[in-house]
């Protein structure tokens, strides 16, 4: 998989893609993550990427211009499944999007800054528009940080227990259960006796039950 992210602070997403399992998926070659920075893609002596939006109205917005040179620039050199945009009105990412956009080839997402981007940007490139809540960030960059941890994760190889990606939480529309590790009585509190017993059928109807009883209790809707 390719992920080509369009932004306009391409310091602000490095780091998530230089530790952990997004760094170990890098380097065994399940994914190449390349960053794009708009401001290479204007033009002017300060490298303008934003204006005042017509009408009147506080807050900048990205121009079309530069945003049409870095999409069709990339666009030369591979077909791309998914155009995404980042932004607060997008559909709620979800497990079901996560799953989808993990079984594509070439994704490109275009971070939003400041009031948003021009609208014929969205019209005419933009394929999917996604939010990871009902909240206002500075810029998209988080939040794309957020969809390629989401997405990367699920690539086969990446986790070294694969099995474990498919019982996450919300993979089946439920919470996921409790989980415990040693030692097995801590200060009084003790494990679950059935996760002891070895006794797997009784321990998976065991989780089974406390996965919709967690859900009930605490997210009743995703039960709907």
């Amino acid at each position: 998989m390719r992920i080509d992210i369009i932004t306009v602070l391409p310091e602000l997403l490095k780091s998530p893609f230089e530790a952990s399992i997004l760094k170990r998926a890098i380097e065994k070659g399940l994914v190449s993550v390349h960053l794009h920075n708009l401001r290479d893609y204007s033009k002017g002596n300060y490298n303008q990427v934003d204006d005042y939006q017509f009408g009147g109205g506080a807050g900048m917005v990205l121009m079309i211009e530069p945003i049409d040179k870095c999409i069709t620039a990339l666009q030369k050199e591979r077909e791309y499944d998914e155009i995404i945009y980042m932004t607060p009105d997008g559909i709620p990412l979800n497990q079901s999007t996560a799953n989808h956009l993990s079984l594509k080839g070439n994704i490109m997402i275009l971070c939003g800054h400041y009031k948003g981007v021009d609208q014929r940007v969205r019209d005419t490139f933009v394929t999917r528009e996604i939010s990871i809540g009902d909240y206002v960030l500075s810029g998209g960059e988080l939040a794309a940080a957020v969809l390629s941890d989401a997405i990367i994760r699920l690539l086969p190889g990446v986790l070294n227990d694969e099995t474990s990606a498919l019982t996450d939480t919300f993979q089946d529309n439920l919470l996921a259960p409790p989980v415990y590790t040693r030692p097995s009585e801590y200060k009084g509190m003790e494990v679950p006796h059935v996760l002891l017993s070895g006794n797997f059928p009784e321990i998976e109807k065991w989780r089974e039950e406390q996965a919709f009883k967690r859900t009930k209790q605490l997210r009743p809707d995703l039960l709907e």
